[in-house]
């Protein structure tokens, strides 16, 4: 393996949608570094999607789970602690919002879209973080999240996605 500089570290990595996720895409580096890789997905579409770009680099765990949901992600991280017994990296690439709150204008987002676009792609950083510290402590291990552009400068139907990322950031 020419570039092992992630060798023997075990990644867990949350939020690849398709081979075009900025997740799959530090999921690849991680893998060609050396790392042992975890992936979620949330529900069977995104499973049809995930599994195979997972397996595709030797995932050793491909679970479900719902980042707004504490029982799921309590889940997904026994998983990983009875696999692995700890982690070195997680990768938070966890975003969305409902579509409704997209379009149109920014000010007729619904409270419930809100909360949801919150609660989704802010609140699961800490959610899962929480899981994650004591599955890291004695190790050099790092919590990346990912944000956008469109945290600090408007960029058209973002809309609420900009205000969850600013609270993210």
């Amino acid at each position: 393996m020419p570039n092992a500089i992630f060798a023997g570290k075990k990644a867990l990595v949350l939020g690849v949608a398709n081979e075009r996720s900025l997740a799959w895409a530090i999921a690849q580096h991680l893998h060609q570094g050396g790392a042992k890789l975890g992936f979620n997905y949330l529900g069977a579409a995104l499973e049809r999607r995930v599994r195979p770009l997972a397996e595709s680099v030797g995932a050793e765990l491909i679970e479900p789970c719902n980042v707004a949901d504490d029982a799921q992600i309590d889940s997904l991280f026994g998983k990983v602690k009875e696999k692995w017994g700890g982690l070195d990296i997680l990768i938070h690439s966890v975003a969305f919002a409902n579509k409704e709150d997209l379009e149109g204008r920014f000010v007729n987002t619904s409270r419930e879209g809100f909360r949801v676009a919150m609660d989704i792609s802010a609140y699961s950083l800490i959610a899962c973080a929480r899981r994650a510290e004591p599955l890291m402590e004695g190790r050099e291990a790092s919590i990346i999240t990912l944000s956008y552009y469109g945290s600090q400068k408007v960029v058209p139907n973002y809309n609420v996605m900009g205000v969850a990322k600013a609270a993210l950031e």
